[in-house]
């Protein structure tokens, strides 16, 4: 058996698993949760691991040759509680005679007593009763398993479901973290965000928006948007990638150059390119509603929608399959 600061520390390792979730899920969510699952670990490591080993390193400690325990204080009166059920009735007749046996006038105590009546030989059963009817356990009155009926219990206390409904949405950011990355998180019904101070190695990294606009004024290494919802962004240039990933109804315009564009686990995406533009990688997965705008060849500033398929149709041909999008014309 381990001792029991072992024990402690093997306790915490298994709960740790489900305290690194917490810490996980509501990191950027809920400072609550975070502080009360830092706070769990302080208290077993090193709270109680140090308390045992400093006061019991070896265990509970017992004294060897005993004492007489503390006598505890008189405790306080307490309000009379409320009547119960009434207790079972006694039985109608003890199940052992109280009569004496006539050989024995003078009653013996001890073993001996005992061995001698067992050698006794028939008269051992003399002193026994004979159980009628009503003295049997099935027919107890104390055992009708019949439950009597008590006070009325109160009601339950109404609880309040305003912290289970409580908002989702973290702390809104727009913050430059380590010189290295844009973070825009949280915004919600914000039409006038922009970054200006950016350049060619910075990311910027959107995520958890909601009915929002960004505008990004430079060139950015790669703009990642993230969960977010009615979300729009602007931006110039970009030296590796744009990423739009589990988004809702997001639009996005390109006013430079992109490399790369993905597009994965999206609903509704309007993609608006210009000229300089044009030559770029559009990747889409799992991904429904995505249409890019190009400028019109002709002088009036029109854009031409182009609607990406997302539906595709696969042929086994040849030995292999080939694989074509899903064309419908009208009649």
């Amino acid at each position: 058996m381990s001792f029991p600061t072992a024990h402690v520390e093997e306790s915490w390792q298994m709960a740790e698993f489900y305290n690194n979730k917490v810490l996980v899920e509501y990191k950027n969510k809920d400072a609550d949760h975070v502080e009360w699952a830092k706070a769990l670990k302080e208290l077993y490591t090193p709270g109680l691991r140090d308390y045992i080993k400093k006061y019991y390193p070896l265990g509970p400690v017992w004294g060897p040759a005993g004492c007489a325990p503390p006598k505890a204080a008189a405790p306080t009166p307490k309000a009379p509680a409320a009547k119960g059920p009434p207790p079972p009735a006694a039985p109608s007749a003890p199940l052992f005679s109280t009569d004496k046996s006539p050989k024995s006038s003078q009653p013996k105590q001890g073993m001996s007593a005992v061995f001698q009546e067992i050698g006794g030989g028939k008269d051992v059963t003399s002193g026994l009763r004979k159980v009628t009817d009503d003295m049997k356990a099935k027919n107890r009155a104390d055992r009708s398993g019949v439950v009597t009926s008590s006070a009325a219990a109160p009601a339950p206390a109404k609880t309040s479901r305003a912290g289970t409904f409580a908002s989702k949405t973290g702390t809104p950011k727009l913050e430059l973290q380590m010189g290295r990355k844009w973070v825009v998180e949280n915004q919600v019904g914000r039409k006038d965000l922009a970054i200006d101070e950016c350049d060619s190695k910075q990311s910027i990294y959107i995520y958890g928006c909601k009915d929002s606009v960004l505008q990004v004024n430079g060139k950015v290494n790669n703009i990642t948007v993230d969960k977010c919802t009615k979300f729009g962004i602007v931006f110039k240039d970009v030296v590796a990638a744009f990423e739009v990933v589990n988004c809702n109804g997001v639009e996005v315009q390109c006013q430079g150059t992109a490399p790369t564009i993905s597009i994965d686990n999206t609903a509704g995406c309007q993609l608006y390119l210009n000229k300089e533009s044009l030559g770029a990688s559009i990747t889409s997965a799992k991904s429904s509603e995505m249409n890019v705008l190009v400028p019109s060849d002709e002088t009036d500033g029109d854009w031409v929608e182009h609607p990406l398929p997302q539906q595709y149709i696969h042929f086994f041909q040849d030995g292999q399959f080939t694989t074509s999008p899903v064309s419908h014309s009208g009649a």
